[in-house]
């Protein structure tokens, strides 16, 4: 699919039809203790400004989990924001067991999922989950039944919308015959586009394509394919009177209307300098130009 030929890139995305979100979001994963995103985030009254500051600069998508903690990156969230605006949708994810930093396993059990989403309905101090995802399915569950427990969990009002994360096509299009699904969650961005078939399909069904890893934990500075693909990036960049990571993030929002981006910081000043993508507009040279440096196109 050319995603080129939109005339320009939307502004907002409407979830399941019916909640529309700026394009730009926050992925607040790192708001948690380290190693291995486990505990408390440190700066807690730090964490609460910084996703407060988020929302007034017009962020109206949050993304979190369970596993982010496990549990007390909602709690955060909840204590920085509730009760919530109007306008925000607080998405989180379940289906993961997380005892140690580095013991994270997939759980897609009925009754863990039914266990999960009560869990986080209490911690975000929520009725109803706007968007719950799958956060990875669970090889030794049916995937079937993984998806029904959330499609039962949605008839009781528990969940808004369902979406799915580090799914195949055939995974998506296999739920799509249970319940509606109304986002993805893969890994995807500018040198990484393994996922563009799936990107495109959900282009096609109007489902919202969450990326994430979208600019690595050091944008675009390890390998050879990245060491091009800063070359365009620091030369458009220099164009636009922007920082490579801003092109990058711009760069998503003109590839797809579907693509919600969720950079995550830990900094109010890196927060700010992402939220300034939005205001960039590419050529569509410029785009072609960034297009032909990805690995996997």
């Amino acid at each position: 699919m050319n995603h080129n030929t939109q005339p320009a890139n939307p502004q907002t995305f409407t979830l399941g039809g019916d909640l529309p979100v700026n394009r730009l979001g926050y992925g607040a994963m790192r708001l948690t203790g380290q190693p291995g995103n486990f505990g408390p985030y440190a700066d807690w009254e730090g964490g609460k400004k910084l996703l407060r500051r988020a929302v007034e600069l017009g962020v109206t998508f949050i993304d979190t989990a369970e596993a982010y903690g496990p549990g007390t990156n909602e709690e955060l969230i909840a204590d920085a924001l509730h009760p919530y605006p109007e306008n925000l949708v607080v998405a989180t994810k379940g289906g993961i067991h997380k005892p140690a930093p580095d013991d994270i396993q997939a759980d897609g059990r009925p009754e863990s999922l039914r266990r999960g989403i009560e869990g986080s309905l209490q911690r975000l101090k929520r009725d109803r989950i706007d968007l719950y995802q799958l956060h990875r399915p669970d090889p030794k569950v049916a995937f079937t039944e993984s998806i029904q427990a959330l499609a039962t969990l949605r008839q009781e009002g528990k969940i808004r919308h369902i979406g799915l994360s580090n799914v195949t096509l055939a995974q998506l299009k296999e739920a799509e015959k249970i319940v509606p699904i109304t986002s993805v969650q893969n890994r995807f961005g500018l040198i990484d586009r393994s996922h563009e078939a799936l990107l495109d399909y959900c282009a096609t069904q109007n489902i919202a394509f969450i990326p994430y890893g979208s600019l690595g934990a050091h944008p675009l500075q390890q390998g050879t394919p990245l060491m091009h693909a800063e070359g365009v990036l620091t030369q458009i960049a220099e164009a636009h009177g922007a920082t490579s990571t801003q092109i990058a993030l711009a760069w998503l929002l003109h590839h797809a209307p579907n693509l919600i981006p969720i950079p995550g910081t830990t900094t109010i000043a890196h927060l700010e300098d992402n939220m300034k993508a939005t205001s960039l507009q590419l050529s569509k040279a410029e785009q072609t130009q960034l297009n032909s440096f990805s690995p996997t196109k």
